[in-house]
């Protein structure tokens, strides 16, 4: 793949190397602290485990050595209100692939609502950069190709983690491609495009953190919390949100007070900023 479709790929889906596993921080921080098991067993989820975790490993290190380092200087050069307002402005953009969700999933009422919240925002709004229509009661919502293929009861496939792109599933990947083909930004070119994959790898800075710092697996944390994010959107959080990973997840160590007062202070954070964390997608 090019690099300039590359970008395009993970501007459009907002979800660059590790910055997925921070998605579902709240809701994993409502119940498990730290994740890990001392022996390993088969997921049915991700048959290919073990080029999955060296592909997340790849990942990782990039993020490590080049993305987060960049990100780091960003956020003390860029002050918080440009910082939103970034957010607000392809978030507003996102809104087009919304829409377009809302009416495949014959979601007409909320087609309607999330129409009034992109022309607000993109007229009074200051063509996105302000986030009026939250205050107006229009709240963001959250659909992309990969939920709608769901609703029409395609499987959710395979786990998979893609070299710089992150994780995915097999639905994900015709589902991202359909909503980069839908997304504004794709068509901006790279310099915008990079800005916005900055900014949103800048925001999820402290949720990465925590889970490099509490999480025993990470790549269990990652590919769980993924995989649970995902089902809660395709059944519009009809689905129990269960904390229960499986076998591959230990029992909350209720006795570790550090790990629990850590765990506080991120949630506290998270839930201010959750809905910066949308980040919409997955590979989604």
């Amino acid at each position: 793949m090019a690099r300039k479709n590359i970008i395009n790929l993970v501007s459009a889906i907002n979800i660059p190397l590790k910055v997925s596993a921070a998605i579902l921080l709240a809701f994993v921080l409502g119940g498990c602290a730290t994740t890990g098991s001392a022996e390993h067993t088969v997921n049915k989820d991700d048959p290919y485990e073990n080029v999955n975790r060296a592909m997340y490993s790849f990942n990782d290190k990039l993020d490590d050595y080049i993305a987060a380092p960049i990100s780091k200087i960003y956020n003390k050069v860029t002050p918080q209100f440009a910082r939103t307002g970034v957010f607000n402005f392809f978030s507003n953009l996102k809104n087009i692939n919304v829409i377009v969700n809302d009416a495949l999933q014959a979601k007409f009422s909320q087609s309607a609502s999330d129409t009034g919240r992109f022309l607000i925002n993109t007229t009074l709004g200051l063509a996105g950069f302000v986030d009026v229509a939250t205050d107006a009661g229009l709240e963001l919502n959250i659909e992309d190709f990969d939920q709608t293929l769901a609703v029409w009861g395609v499987p959710n496939g395979s786990y998979l983690v893609l070299p710089i792109l992150g994780p995915t599933t097999l639905r994900g990947i015709p589902g991202t491609v359909f909503d980069v083909a839908a997304n504004p930004s794709t068509y901006l070119g790279m310099p915008i495009q990079l800005v916005s994959l900055l900014n949103t790898r800048a925001t999820a800075e402290g949720s990465l953190k925590f889970i490099d710092e509490a999480a025993l697996d990470p790549y269990v944390f990652t590919r769980e919390s993924f995989l649970q994010w995902r089902k809660n959107l395709a059944t519009d959080g009809k689905s129990e949100a269960s904390l229960d990973f499986g076998d591959d997840i230990d029992e909350l160590n209720s006795g570790d007070k550090k790990i629990a007062t850590k765990s506080e202070s991120i949630r506290k954070d998270v839930s201010k900023d959750n809905h910066k964390l949308e980040l919409s997608a997955p590979l989604q």
